[in-house]
């Protein structure tokens, strides 16, 4: 494995969090696939974002159950397509496969490659369409038509750790593309607030996991104030919204959430059509 460093990176560090989910007695989720892109290096990685802010392992716990659940509603609900936006190692085309749907994946070709390889070395089906391709400048719905993709179905959208690295035009851009181009579809995504990106929390932990990340060739450099008004300007509705402290909350109703940063970093899922 390459020195894991900047963005593509950070796919490493996630992956090795939310695999360490599957070593608890009641665990939020089950991952039986992630292990098989993991090693030494890796895990040291993990560990010194960890040493950092220890928090930052529990926001990934809670994010994965969220993700895991609203994908599970969509399918339930009718969605036949799925599509995971700058991926990583994401395992829930595996772990989610259902007859009749079916998943794409848009990442960096070297991050799909090294994926699909340890996959197949596993014996395991990726079971996905992987697109190598940059979602932010390029016309990822061309990319979606040119993998056998179908714009008159009703598609969810996962898009998990990205907007963080972004600006506030690209994300725009990437919710407006998607509207444009489909009828009915959802879209779930992570986001921290503006507070976060321009240091006014107050508190000098969720600084030190900000300069880490920078460190790393990650910088954070966005956060969203009013993700009701970024629905409203594609025509869709914010079908729920959480922050990582609610989810606290809802999930380990016996735990008290133990970091100011769950109330600066939100997941909610968009609806339209």
């Amino acid at each position: 494995m390459n020195l894991i460093r900047n963005v593509a990176g950070t796919a490493f560090v996630v992956a090795e969090f939310r695999a360490e989910e599957n070593l608890k007695e009641n665990p939020l989720y089950r991952d039986s696939i992630v292990h098989v892109f993991l090693d030494k290096e890796s895990k040291r990685a993990a560990d010194r974002i960890f040493a950092s802010f220890p928090p930052v392992k529990t926001n990934v716990w809670l994010r994965t159950r969220y993700l895991d659940d609203r994908l599970d509603a969509q399918l339930r609900s009718g969605f036949r397509q799925v599509v995971l936006l700058g991926a990583g190692l994401d395992t829930r085309a595996q772990r989610k496969a259902m007859q009749g749907v079916a998943y794409f994946e848009i990442d960096d070709g070297a991050t799909l490659a090294f994926k699909k390889a340890r996959l197949q070395k596993n014996g395991i089906e990726p079971g996905v369409a992987f697109i190598p391709g940059d979602y932010v400048a390029d016309d990822f719905a061309a990319l979606l038509q040119r993998n056998g993709f179908g714009f008159s179905l009703p598609t969810h959208f996962i898009w998990e750790g990205n907007t963080m690295y972004l600006n506030a035009s690209a994300v725009a851009r990437v919710i407006d593309r998607i509207a444009q181009n489909l009828r009915r579809f959802s879209i779930s995504f992570d986001y921290l607030a503006q507070e976060v990106i321009t240091n006014e929390t107050g508190d000098p932990k969720i600084t030190a996991v900000v300069e880490r990340f920078a460190a790393m060739g990650a910088p954070w450099t966005y956060g969203m104030r009013d993700v009701e008004s970024l629905a409203a300007n594609i025509g869709a509705r914010v079908a729920d919204r959480f922050t990582i402290a609610e989810l606290h909350r809802l999930y380990w109703a016996d735990k008290t959430p133990d970091s100011r940063m769950f109330d600066y970093y939100s997941i909610c899922t968009l609806e339209a059509g």
